[in-house]
């Protein structure tokens, strides 16, 4: 599927396929849809609650507008027909509000004032793509003499759905309607980066928010570009104090932290014109195969469907394998997954068991172990094959299972041992309960306080050194 196509007045986004034969059959086979009765969203608490309700009928002129479980989906999502070359060029913006915000003493917003944005990058098979995120200028100041930096921050697991975006969510923190729940629990990271003085820029990430393709969950390079890119495109938003001269940081936990993990190992041949002073990567999934070992079963098991909704639709390896061993059952958690926000996949597939969804029984890894093509697949997205650019620091829960922590502690051995500067975090942590989500939860907030002092300390230009000696001595 191209990644420019322009969103056609056709029947195509009502369809729903009942076969994953390729990918535009399989991203169209989503419940995103072109609806004859537009939604229009109604907010409460000040905007933090976005519920969708039906309205009349739309004129003639007027284009249907995509609808994913019962959220309109902003016209400003769409792609246009057109992208331009440069990659972080800005195809769009506009004002957007946040919806956690106060007014300053001095007329501005705090903790900052927000831009919507709409920016070109490049997916893994080298064709161009939209894709959305949120520029945030903060109100602090910047207490140093350098020029203000940039943290380009990298999302969380939040969905596949497009009402799920993470710039979405920062306009919405509840998304709630009768088919789908959306937190935006992001924003407490977003507000500790911008209380710094620190610009933040948030990343969709490929087809997460954008109308005209699937989201690529845990795909290596679709994330790292598009977290780079986004890097880029902040420098042209109207109004924004950083430059090209701004120290950059990437940040990220959990979904996040692989795609910042990616960006640190890309960015010395993809974008060398983002100057990168340090990475934090939290609970990265570096290691797809062991993570999806550790998420099957667990409370985030829609997670797994998620990936192989991705997977199958950039991969012809993968899908081969996907159409030949899944059952009906799979087949239908499998679309009604891809419309899903984390809220709905807990409580609509939570514990569960893919081996429900094949048609042996297998659990889907040892389907995909037993296929070389498709592990072969599955072996390409693998994080730490590669030097990353400057400073990092991995850190990770020690009682992980969701991301399991051996997997993640592997890629901080790996750059070791490339001669990265790596900074290892084992966090210990008491056992809060086997595959509730608790053990992989609980790091993130209980580590955001020291990741973000440790990066605020690399955006100042001071120096760090690498504890990769004590590995053997760690957790």
């Amino acid at each position: 599927m191209h990644a420019n196509r322009p969103q056609d007045s056709g029947s195509s986004y009502g369809r729903v396929s009942d076969h994953l034969t390729t990918s535009e059959e399989h991203t169209l086979s989503r419940k995103r849809f072109r609806s004859l009765t537009p939604l229009t969203g109604s907010a409460l608490l000040a905007g933090t609650v976005c519920l969708c309700l039906a309205s009349g009928p739309a004129s003639a002129a007027e284009a249907p507008p995509v609808v994913s479980r019962g959220v309109t989906i902003p016209a400003f999502y769409t792609p246009p027909a057109e992208l331009p070359a440069a990659n972080g060029a800005l195809v769009r913006s506009e004002p957007m509000k946040l919806g956690l915000s106060i007014p300053g003493l001095d007329g501005r917003a705090m903790p900052g004032t927000a831009t919507r944005l709409m920016y070109k990058s490049t997916d893994a098979s080298g064709q161009p793509v939209a894709v959305t995120g949120v520029y945030i200028e903060p109100s602090a100041a910047w207490e140093q003499a350098s020029p203000r930096p940039l943290v380009a921050l990298a999302s969380g697991t939040m969905g596949q759905g497009d009402q799920c975006a993470p710039s979405f969510a920062l306009e919405h923190p509840l998304t709630l309607t009768g088919d789908t729940v959306s937190v935006g629990y992001e924003a407490l990271s977003v507000y500790r980066l911008l209380a710094t003085g620190t610009a933040v820029v948030v990343t969709d990430y490929v087809g997460l928010g954008t109308t005209d393709r699937l989201h690529t969950y845990v795909n290596r390079v679709d994330q790292g570009h598009a977290l780079l890119d986004a890097a880029r495109a902040a420098r042209s938003v109207p109004g924004a104090s950083v430059t090209s001269a701004s120290r950059t940081g990437l940040y990220g936990y959990s979904q996040g932290g692989g795609a910042s993990a990616s960006a640190a190992e890309l960015q010395p041949s993809y974008a060398p014109d983002v100057p990168l002073s340090g990475t934090y990567s939290g609970a990265p999934p570096a290691d797809l195969t062991a993570t999806m070992k550790g998420i099957d079963g667990s409370g985030l098991a829609g997670a797994l469907a998620w990936s192989i909704n991705g997977f199958s639709q950039s991969d012809p390896d993968l899908r081969a394998v996907v159409e030949k061993n899944i059952n009906d059952s799979g087949k239908a958690a499998l679309k009604d997954a891809s419309t899903m926000c984390v809220g709905d996949a807990l409580f609509g597939y939570g514990f569960t068991k893919s081996s429900k969804w094949t048609k042996d029984g297998r659990p889907i890894s040892d389907i995909i172990a037993a296929e070389p093509a498709a592990q072969a697949a599955l072996d390409k997205q693998r994080i730490g094959t590669s030097k990353p650019a400057g400073p990092v620091r991995v850190a990770t829960g020690v009682h992980d299972d969701i991301v399991p922590h051996a997997q993640a502690r592997q890629l901080a051995v790996d750059w070791c041992r490339k001669g990265g500067s790596v900074t290892y975090e084992a966090l210990r942590l008491p056992n809060l309960g086997d595959k509730i989500l608790t053990n992989h939860l609980v790091p993130l907030i209980t580590d955001q306080g020291d990741a973000i002092s440790w990066l605020t300390d690399r955006l100042k230009g001071k120096p760090t050194g690498s504890n990769c000696w004590t590995m053997p001595l760690q957790p």
